[in-house]
């Protein structure tokens, strides 16, 4: 599928995987202080730039996004302007737990890449939470996640 580019305030995490959940905290209070991308109204994005068993760990990026519609100011949080990129990518849903979605990254580039006649083009994967805890169980989180292809 081609997607068009989606404008974003991100939040850039930076290092330790097991971190992630404070940067997200981060990013939770800001979108609720700035009322710049409401979560009831707006698209939320992950985007790994790296791979979370990559080493050192010092270079683990991972920016925690919130569609918006406008230029944010300037903030003590550290979110910024950003853009996901436009292009072609093969989504596929992981229904359940985010502690398993890096299993079901690792099956589709071991497997479902390989088996097909596609090619990785050099972007970011990204993932779309579709709902969040706690207004559904663990077991039935949404998440899309894309896959950038040549």
């Amino acid at each position: 599928m081609n997607i068009e580019a989606i404008k974003v305030a991100a939040l850039a995490h930076l290092g330790e995987p097991e971190r992630l959940e404070k940067s997200v905290e981060s990013f939770r209070a800001w979108r609720e202080e700035s009322g710049c991308s409401p979560v009831t109204e707006k698209r939320t994005f992950g985007v790994a730039h790296s791979d979370p068993d990559a080493r050192p760990v010092q270079s683990f990026r991972f920016d925690i996004c919130g569609e918006v519609d406008a230029e944010i100011a300037e903030n003590s949080f550290g979110v910024i302007n950003s853009e996901i990129a436009a292009g072609r990518f093969a989504r596929v849903r992981h229904i359940g737990s985010h502690e398993t979605l890096q299993l079901k990254v690792k099956d589709i580039y071991r497997s479902w890449l390989p088996a097909t006649q596609e090619g990785r083009r050099d972007a970011p994967l990204f993932f779309e939470y579709l709902n969040f805890l706690p207004e559904v169980a663990e077991t039935e989180l949404m998440t899309d996640i894309y896959f950038p292809l040549r």
